[in-house]
This record gives C-alpha cells, structure tokens and sequence, in this order.
C-alpha cells in the first residue's frame, strides 16, 4: 500500500500539460501509481470544464486545502446515517 502525498482540495498544476485545478478524488493502483481527479475552476460561461485523471509525479501543489479539513478515510463500510 503507497501513501498518497497530496491532500484531497489541494489547488494543483500538472507539471508536463500546465492543466491546473483541484484534486477532488485520488485512486490507487496495483502497480503503485497514484491519480487524482482534477477539476478545474468554471469557466466565464459558467460551465464546469472536463476534469482529468493526472499521475501524482506529474502534479506540482499550487495552494494547500482550504476550509474544513476532511481526515482520510481509513475505508471499511459506511457508517449508517443518524
């Protein structure tokens, strides 16, 4: 099992494309490659852009997490809602 090095709302850039947006979802592989989800801002139409899977070595961290901090999840079942 890798450690992720990125924390979920992070502002990123990856470092090959110049695509920059916020990594809202992460993914582990078997060969140990890290992803995340990258979504980037909405554009002057008011659309949200197509985000993109992007390799955790390619992403440069751009702005820390801002808000609430949401603690990983250490996974298993949902809890039931009260």
């Amino acid at each position: 099992m890798s450690e992720f090095l990125i924390a979920l709302g992070a502002t990123v850039k990856s470092n090959i494309s110049g695509f920059k947006g916020v990594a809202i979802a992460r993914s582990e592989h078997m060969n140990g490659c890290n992803r995340y989800w990258v979504a980037p801002k909405v554009g002057k139409d008011n659309k949200l852009p197509e985000g993109n899977w992007i390799d955790e070595h390619e992403l440069v961290v751009i702005a820390k997490p801002k808000g609430r901090h949401v603690p990983d999840d250490p996974g298993g079942f949902a809890s039931p809602i009260k």
